[in-house]
């Protein structure tokens, strides 16, 4: 591997005004961060949920409470929680309780099915699970299968204002009804307890469990794969990291006198750093929305609470601008956005900073690194790509099939990362984790270049590569020329079996609303643009795209609905 010595950083020489290159790293605690944010902003609003707030003080003293009901309980240094909650001040609360009570945070997404949910908590041995009445029927199955000792079950009417608190059980039963799961009956057996119960709970700050920071603070599970499930093991020394480093990139903004829209789950890597924990660090207001699809809402959430920051994926910038209401709402309070999970298209961008008036700029990042490498400046140079590495965090390029040559500048390869975000390793996978750390250095599987300013492209993912005729097509290009047509909303463009090439190019098309097209016309449009190999033979129209929660499209469901399709019926 390339020595320090001779690392080549063309990046330095873009840099942005006003963001150090290199910074200073607080040695301690994730937790200790909210213990910092609430002594020094004790009165400020940290986190607003339906127009009701909690200050920093509030929520500082509600996470001793509950972290103390925690060891009540029986939690125990070490253990791993669970958490199956979405975008609710519990999150929050519980989150940090389970790092003072001295425990691990296991990242859930709450909509994984009972099998999906076992999985991932037998390979983390959870037994602990703090969630949400609205997922008990999913958890308690879950339960059931890998043996979790007990549970937190929070309800969202506990932090909810009147009079939303007296109408919300009226959605709760039409929402479950809707879903078959009700009754809802959660037993009152031994290991089965409240969070308003909890929450109660006597509690001294003395009580702290003391982390050290390269303890392990969250187990967050890489998503979008098929096989065994990896836990990323994220120290408190790494999130304590990307959280500084992400502040220090919004110069522009006074401290804590932000709000920060958080509709991206903090379940989700991005949204636990680039929502959360930067908040925390910057003193700023979160305000919360638990459901990213819903848009609609959304829209009204920013017209009414005039947000400053807004972390987001493509898919819902693409969603506000398609909406037929935009035009009611005022969303010039937006002053800065970075997107991340998904690549961001030049067109969504140049659109979105005309209906905002404010900045947005493509980042990246992954589960690995907690997650954020690299931005494009939000003063400075903005390229069509993922932007320069965060201060003192490295990158280069090296070749996929030998990750111990390093690749000259221009030349496509892997792109490797190292910096104090980068995780430990994978939890109880040590082969998997030699596989991808080398001397200090992350492969993160992304196929990249690097350009003469030391701007960083994404190509595409090294597994969605297809290979036409022995020529490497990078479906990421092909969407992008996609993307260019006035007519297409979204699209995906995904390898299919061909006898004579291998493999070619098909598409999967969403047209905005009240357009029209016809294949042979977009497959004109992409000839016009990309050299024949790289043409999608097929165009098929969809009415949706298969999508993760955080706005991520699924190709890998693409693939296989078409091998499904290619299979010859028994």
């Amino acid at each position: 591997m390339q020595g320090e010595a001779t690392l080549a950083r063309p990046w330095l020489g873009s840099w942005p005004e006003g963001v150090p290159t290199s910074l200073t790293y607080p040695e301690i605690s994730v937790g200790e961060l909210l213990r910092r944010a609430a002594k020094k902003f004790a009165t400020r609003p940290a986190v607003t949920f339906y127009g009701k707030s909690l200050s920093y003080g509030e929520l500082d003293a509600a996470i001793d409470r509950f972290a103390a009901g925690l060891r009540t309980i029986g939690i125990r240094g070490g253990d791993r929680v669970a958490l199956v909650l979405p975008n609710t001040p519990h999150f929050v609360i519980a989150f940090f309780a389970v790092l003072r009570a001295g425990g691990v945070v296991v990242q859930t997404n709450p909509t994984y099915t009972p099998r999906e949910l076992a999985i991932l908590w037998s390979d983390a041995g959870v037994d602990t699970v703090v969630t949400l009445d609205l997922f008990w029927h999913s958890v308690s199955m879950a339960m059931a299968e890998v043996g979790v000792k007990r549970v937190v079950v929070c309800d969202v009417a506990e932090f909810l204002k009147t009079p939303l608190r007296q109408l919300y059980p009226i959605k709760k039963r039409r929402d479950l009804k809707k879903q078959g799961h009700w009754p809802l009956v959660i037993p009152r057996d031994k290991g089965v307890h409240r969070f308003a119960d909890l929450a109660a709970t006597p509690a001294k700050p003395s009580e702290d469990a003391g982390s050290r920071p390269d303890d392990v603070a969250v187990l967050q599970y890489t998503g979008g794969t098929t096989g065994t499930p990896k836990g990323a093991m994220l120290t408190h020394r790494n999130l304590v990291a990307n959280a500084t480093q992400t502040a220090a990139w919004f110069p522009a903004g006074a401290q804590g006198s932000e709000r920060v829209l958080g509709a991206i789950p903090l379940f989700h890597v991005y949204g636990l750093t680039a929502v959360m924990l930067f908040s925390i660090v910057m003193g700023n207001e979160m305000v919360l929305y638990p459901n990213p699809r819903e848009i609609d809402q959304i829209l009204k959430l920013i017209n009414k609470a005039k947000p400053g920051i807004f972390p987001g994926v493509p898919t819902m910038y693409i969603a506000i601008l398609r909406n037929p209401n935009l035009a009611k709402y005022d969303l010039r309070s937006i002053r800065a956005c970075i997107s991340g999970a998904a690549p961001l298209p030049n067109e969504v961008r140049k659109q979105f900073e005309a209906a905002t008036g404010g900045r947005l700029v493509e980042g990246y990042g992954l589960t690995e690194a907690s997650p954020v490498t690299h931005c494009n400046p939000l003063s400075g140079t903005v390229k069509e790509c993922i932007g320069i590495p965060f201060p003192d965090t490295d990158a280069k390029i090296v070749d996929a099939d030998d990750p111990g040559k390093d690749l000259p500048q221009g030349q496509v390869g892997e792109l490797a990362v190292r910096g104090p975000q980068v995780m430990k390793g994978y939890w109880n996978k040590p082969d998997e984790t030699a596989t991808v750390l080398r001397d200090g250095w992350l492969l993160t599987g992304d196929i990249a270049k690097m350009d003469a300013d030391g701007y960083f492209y994404i190509v595409d993912r090294k597994k969605d590569m297809i290979l036409c005729s022995g020529y490497n097509v990078y479906p990421r290009e092909v969407e992008e020329v996609l993307f260019m047509h006035p007519a297409v909303a979204q699209a995906a463009a995904i390898g299919v079996p061909d006898p004579y090439r291998g493999e070619t190019v098909k598409a999967f098309v969403v047209l905005k609303a009240g357009a029209t097209a016809r294949e042979n016309e977009i497959i004109t449009f992409c000839k016009e643009r990309l050299a024949p190999f790289k043409v999608p033979k097929a165009i098929e129209f969809a009415t949706d795209l298969p999508m993760s929660l955080v706005g991520k499209v699924l190709r890998r469901q693409l693939r296989e609905r078409e091998l499904a399709k290619a299979k010859p019926t028994p």
